[in-house]
């Protein structure tokens, strides 16, 4: 058998398998401009601001961050994102809106504003999907070479964590929406923030899992030789610190009890050693 003529890589492979983990060398600013949570970065700080009477701050405070995201993504030659737009103008409207409205319509905010910037989340990300453009698309470009730009697995790569995001917004606006409407509590420690962060970190985690994985697990079903896949469990590598962390919080707030808060600190505690036996490489 000859050897596949080497100034035509393309048409000597069946199908570019590592589309997303051959990535360009940047800067840590780079990096994080580069990353999906550079623009989601607003809205996790207008959760942790929000609460009663600091809706104008809280939503000034984003549309500030939206703005700095966007111009520190322009200077340094990044391409502007449909999420730091989206920012902008969401925010945009919102600080506007504290500084018009009533009121009567701003506390209205103040209650519901959760639920809404969580479905305003949904219907941008699956709508970026229906307009064949998923969100996170702008971003893996940026720290990926352009000849793995149109590979199926690129695309498929990109769909599936857009997907897993919009996913991760609707369960905290459902979550969001349960403590705020059926247990008229906002700020309920669970519904309002434990599980709400949970769905937000598994999406973080897939994002840097699934890249990895998908790849390796493409070349095995083409017979090629590769590593073998990540194990599925990195997957869950930050669920023993988040439940050891949660049982910190609840103690330190007095959201739960001392015998639960101690039982979720023990038990991240040796999940986190029982997950080490696993995911050792």
């Amino acid at each position: 058998m000859t050897e596949p003529d080497k100034t035509e890589p393309d048409k000597a492979q069946p199908e570019k398998t590592e589309p997303q983990t051959a990535v360009r060398k940047t800067s840590v600013v780079d990096a994080v401009l580069q990353s999906p949570l550079a623009g989601l970065s607003p809205w996790i700080l207008l959760s942790l601001l929000s609460g009663p009477g600091r809706f104008e701050e809280s939503a000034a405070a984003a549309l500030g961050l939206s703005l700095l995201i966007l111009a520190a993504s322009h200077r340094r030659g990044g391409t502007v994102k449909l999420l730091e737009v989206f920012d902008v103008v969401f925010f945009g409207v919102l600080a506007a809106i504290g500084l018009l409205a009533s009121a009567n319509t701003i506390r209205w905010f103040e209650l519901w504003g959760g639920e809404l910037t969580n479905i305003a989340l949904v219907v941008f990300a699956f709508g970026s999907i229906l307009l064949r453009n998923p969100f996170t698309l702008q971003y893996a470009k940026e720290s990926t070479p352009e000849e793995y730009w149109t590979t199926p697995l690129f695309l498929r790569i990109n769909y599936v964590i857009t997907a897993v995001w919009a996913l991760a917004f609707t369960w905290s606006a459902a979550v969001g929406l349960f403590g705020d409407a059926l247990l008229h509590d906002g700020d309920n420690f669970w519904t309002g923030w434990i599980l709400q962060l949970l769905g937000t970190f598994f999406a973080i985690s897939f994002t840097e899992w699934y890249p990895e994985y998908a790849p390796n697990k493409a070349a095995q079903a083409q017979g090629l030789e590769t590593e073998p896949p990540q194990s599925i469990f990195r997957l869950f590598d930050f669920l023993p610190v988040f439940v050891a962390v949660t049982g910190i919080a609840g103690l330190v707030t007095d959201s739960v009890s001392v015998t639960a808060g101690v039982t979720l600190i023990l038990v991240g505690v040796f999940g986190h050693l029982a997950m080490r036996r696993f995911t050792v490489d």
